[in-house]
């Protein structure tokens, strides 16, 4: 217990010192694990469990679910779903805001990270919302806020890891995070309707637009829902599984850029590249990850912690509330796929022995969920916040105080959607149990 406390002691510096999360779990997980096994135990270890991590067959989904996001962006559907949207609700009063969350959730049915949703629709969207003089602190909030959708509707990279972390079905996963993502996208076009009521100059209102020009646009989304369909669909009907889904994607998205000419050989090469790039920052924090929980399963610290609290006859409601609070600090230094990985093993045990009315099943897709959405939250959190970094570096003359202030008011349409779904769990329980009969 002692030697567990002192590597996260060690872990949590050395993140404040800016070290890479993944080396900084290598490290701190590598010094705890020879302190107790020995170094020639720890040698052996990276020689065997790297390999058997990483020729998983389920992680294959990750680098083809970010080739397809590479792709969705070479095609210009960031642009084409901002266009369409823009088209339908921006003659409202904050609509082009409204029309960029939209946006940002067609482009998260085909993308799968939140950052690349938050980078390339803030390209889409940012000059348009600013043309129209929309507030700065607003425009870049509402991007900020509406990349976090690319994490939770599905496909997404965090669902995958989370389900090959707890043996999940990853199928069952997306089924369970798309109304809690459209409940998200709602609530987000909410808080923006509040906000240009409340003060009207921060949202201007748009040209309108005629019905023939409303249903012409349609025809530049069409092959987002065709591919998206052709996912999700093709995932949960059983007609591929998810690694194949997203192979399915990755080539139907490429065939798109190339067909619209955005798919050219260096186009081609930089997509490949950047997908490489991701991917190798995502194994290097699993690789880190699973050294330090080797390290902590020494410890036996996860199994005392769970055995405290099951001891301590306490409601599980306030377990998990204790949890999530724990992610929201986490989420203010820390990025959505090191928290998943660090935490979920130690925090799943906990939550399975918890009794919700829920089968174990249900349970692991229910939290899975619910902690995607926190994690979720700690993308816009400061100080950290990685999606603001993101959109400030695309808004220079916004002041990062300005964006920070401006996701206050998501940040409590967050908070009021993890309280509903951890008073109604069927909402994220209710698509999994129409498909399985």
């Amino acid at each position: 217990m002692a030697v567990g406390g002192m590597m996260i002691g060690l872990l949590l510096v050395l993140m404040a010192l800016r070290l890479p999360i993944g080396v900084a779990m290598l490290l701190s997980g590598g010094l705890g694990y020879a302190s107790l096994n020995g170094w020639m135990p720890l040698l052996n270890y990276l020689k065997t469990a790297p390999y058997w991590r990483f020729s998983t067959y389920d992680l294959s989904v990750v680098p083809l679910f970010l080739l397809m996001s590479q792709f969705a962006t070479r095609a210009g559907l960031n642009r084409n779903l901002f266009d369409t949207a823009r088209v339908w609700a921006g003659s409202m009063r904050g609509g082009s805001a409204m029309a960029a969350i939209g946006a940002c959730a067609g482009f998260g049915a085909i993308c799968g990270s939140s950052l690349a949703t938050a980078a390339t629709m803030g390209q889409a969207a940012l000059p348009e919302l600013r043309r129209q003089n929309y507030d700065g602190g607003l425009a870049t909030a509402t991007l900020a806020a509406g990349g976090t959708l690319g994490i939770l509707i599905p496909p997404s990279v965090a669902l995958v890891l989370y389900a090959i972390l707890v043996e999940a079905n990853i199928a069952t996963l997306f089924q369970a995070a798309l109304l809690p993502g459209l409940l998200a996208a709602v609530g987000y076009v909410l808080v923006i309707a509040v906000l240009v009521r409340l003060n009207p100059e921060v949202g201007p209102a748009g040209k309108p637009t005629s019905w023939r020009d409303k249903l012409s646009s349609l025809k530049k989304i069409w092959a987002v829902g065709g591919i998206f369909l052709l996912v999700i669909g093709g995932i949960n009907g059983g007609l591929f599984t998810p690694t194949e889904g997203a192979a399915v994607g990755a080539c139907a998205t490429g065939l798109l850029a190339l067909r619209q000419g955005g798919l050219g050989w260096a186009a081609f090469k930089d997509s490949l590249l950047g997908m490489a790039e991701t991917t190798a920052m995502i194994f290097l924090i699993l690789l880190g990850a699973d050294l330090f929980n080797a390290f902590l399963a020494l410890t036996q610290l996860p199994v005392e912690v769970a055995a405290v609290i099951a001891e301590s006859q306490g409601s599980p409601y306030l377990v998990l509330v204790a949890l999530l609070l724990l992610y929201l600090l986490l989420g203010c230094v820390m990025d959505s796929l090191s928290m998943i990985l660090l935490t979920v093993p130690i925090f799943w045990p906990v939550m399975a022995g918890l009794d919700f009315g829920l089968g174990v099943e249900e349970t692991k897709i229910w939290f899975g969920i619910l902690a995607l959405i926190v994690v979720e939250v700690g993308l816009i959190t400061p100080p950290v916040g990685m999606n603001v970094f993101v959109i400030n570096s695309l808004a220079h003359d916004v002041p990062m105080g300005a964006t920070f202030r401006g996701v206050w008011p998501f940040l409590l349409s967050d908070l009021l959607r993890v309280l509903l779904l951890m008073g109604l769990p069927g909402i994220a329980l209710i698509l999994p149990r129409l498909w399985a009969g």
